[in-house]
């Protein structure tokens, strides 16, 4: 056995996104550069997934609300697009690399995650496969590049749960979710319409099928807002929306309601919306994107 450090390897860059660290520090900071710093600091972020091509912009929106001074530890629940999943499952690797600098992934939570026995264990190349939780790696690396030696990543894939086992995960990450230095990123894009996706959903009464898209996603938007893990399940039961980490949505809300409980006084606010196109005809296809912010009083 050698004590080589097990490394996840920035799979997606040169495809997904650049692989070069100046090309892609200097996008990240034009993109950063265009959105306001309105609500921070956020406790949470829900930000996608996508080519930085179609999202890097929206996701700016989320990032921005990060304050690095008082983050330490970065969770990054992202839904899984390749495996079956029913339930959460952590990295076996130590570090993630980056086009930017390598992410230390944080041991002692991963340990205290495992004793609970509600995580599997992914493989490397599952971890390598997907996408969802990659993504975030360099704006997670540029948001806190002033301070890249003190803080740790927590990686989540979050597979197909039902709403009682988010309402479990939402439980026991609570916790993690009440400390000021913890960060949480939820990974999700919004609607994938068209053929491809086989989502076409339409109202008519809304005009153009685009608008008729961005009025769904932001009827889901506004129950998001309103942190209520019911209501968001209901919402997706009624229109079946394709929002792909609606998983991880639902484990955000439910910790946000266990906090509740407690008195913790907390509002979510959506900060930017785009489409990768306008669908006007029925070949059409497009996918969602949004970047909000969740703030602790």
């Amino acid at each position: 056995m050698s004590n080589r450090m097990v490394c996840r390897e920035a799979s997606h860059a040169g495809s997904w996104y650049t692989a070069s660290g100046s090309q892609l520090n200097a996008q990240l900071e034009g993109w950063l550069s265009q959105a306001q710093s309105t609500v921070g600091p956020a406790r949470a972020i829900i930000a996608p997934h996508a080519g930085y091509t179609y999202c890097g912009a929206c996701a700016a929106h989320a990032y921005k609300q990060v304050d690095p001074s008082i983050t330490r530890r970065v969770f990054i629940l992202g839904p899984s697009h390749h495996v079956p999943l029913s339930r959460c499952a952590l990295s076996p690797a130590e570090v993630y690399r980056t086009p930017l600098y390598d992410l230390r992934i944080d041991q002692k939570v991963y340990a205290d995650l495992w004793k609970t026995g509600m995580f599997e264990r992914m493989s490397l190349q599952t971890d390598e496969d997907e996408h969802s939780i990659e993504m975030h790696l360099p704006y997670t690396a540029k948001a806190m590049e002033s301070h890249k030696d003190e803080f740790s990543i927590v990686p989540v894939l979050v597979g197909a749960l039902s709403e009682s086992k988010e309402q479990e995960y939402g439980k026991l990450l609570s916790k993690y979710l009440a400390d000021p230095s913890n960060l949480f990123i939820i990974s999700s894009d919004f609607c994938h319409w068209g053929q491809r996706f086989r989502y076409t959903y339409y109202d008519e009464s809304q005009g153009e099928i685009y608008r008729s898209i961005e009025h769904l996603d932001k009827m889901g938007m506004g129950i998001i807002e309103q942190l209520d893990p019911i209501s968001f399940s209901n919402y997706l039961k009624k229109y079946h929306n394709t929002i792909c980490g609606r998983h991880p949505i639902g484990v955000l809300l439910n910790a946000v309601a266990e906090l509740k409980k407690n008195g913790i006084d907390m509002n979510f606010s959506f900060l930017n919306y785009a489409q990768s196109s306008q669908c006007r005809s029925w070949s059409d296809s497009s996918v969602s994107y949004a970047a909000g912010a969740l703030i602790v009083h």
